[in-house]
């Protein structure tokens, strides 16, 4: 059974650490874009402790369904327009059939496969 991507994104922000040329490396992002799937009321409320600020576009509801209560979803455009880039990303690791298939049971196997997929695209922008 696969669990739904939501429920593991909080686990995935703790392991953020942005590094900088001083101090201590970055733990939290300043904003958080992200698609409808992700548009939970808890999602928002651990981001809005955590004081990231969020851009995740309502999800598309029935005509038949009641409104959600509560506070009305704000999405920032201009921060939302950036996205594309993520999905054009995800698209080109696509290429490499082992990351999309996961013949690898080791999470640290998978990575190194990520990490020789994301050289890859690296080395051929470089080629360009």
């Amino acid at each position: 059974m696969t669990r739904a991507e939501v429920t593991l994104a909080e686990q995935t922000l703790d392991t953020i650490r942005v590094w900088r040329q001083r101090g201590r490396p970055r733990r939290r992002p300043a904003h958080l874009v992200a698609d409808r799937g992700y548009d939970s009321g808890a999602f928002r409320r651990a981001l809005r402790q955590r004081g990231i600020r969020v851009s995740i576009p309502a999800k598309r509801r029935p005509a038949r369904w009641r409104p959600k209560r509560g506070r009305p979803v704000a999405l920032h455009p201009p921060a939302y327009r950036t996205r594309w880039t993520v999905e054009r990303t995800f698209a080109w690791l696509g290429y490499a059939r082992r990351l999309v298939i996961r013949w690898e049971r080791l999470v640290s196997v998978y990575r190194s496969w990520f990490e020789v997929a994301l050289l890859r695209l690296c080395l051929a922008r470089v080629a360009r």
